[in-house]
């Protein structure tokens, strides 16, 4: 399969499966703030990872269990609006990313770094 192709195929994976978990009625998974970071399709069609980044306190172990149970409900809503030959199994994935970019941001946050002296004493930058 051509690279843009399975690229338009993980955003179009990504955005209907977005869509979907709004409308997910399992309290595992509708009492959080999860967004859906990205997704990737294998080379066959037969199974996709759906990335996952969640804000705020929640149970992990409960979510992935939540996830897991409505898998089917997102796939089978997912074979609806998208016309694909074949709709992939769903795997969830929990996205660190987004976690950790905002622990780095807060460690930046508390160092004291202080701007560097102009050697030449010009107050103009050389750049």
């Amino acid at each position: 399969m051509a690279k843009y192709r399975k690229d338009r195929i993980n955003d179009a994976v990504t955005e209907e499966v977005s869509k979907i978990i709004r409308d997910v009625k399992d309290p595992r998974v509708a009492g959080t703030m999860l967004t859906v970071t990205g997704a990737e399709v294998s080379g066959d069609l037969k199974f996709a990872k759906i990335f996952y980044s969640v804000l705020g306190e929640h149970d992990p172990k409960e979510l992935k269990r939540g996830l897991r149970s409505v898998a089917p409900y997102i796939r089978s809503r997912l074979a609806e609006s998208l016309n694909l030959r074949m709709t992939p199994e769903l795997m969830f994935v929990y996205d660190e990313s987004v976690a950790r970019g905002a622990e780095i941001s807060r460690i930046l946050g508390t160092l004291d770094i202080k701007p560097e002296e102009d050697p030449d004493g010009d107050g103009e930058n050389d750049g």
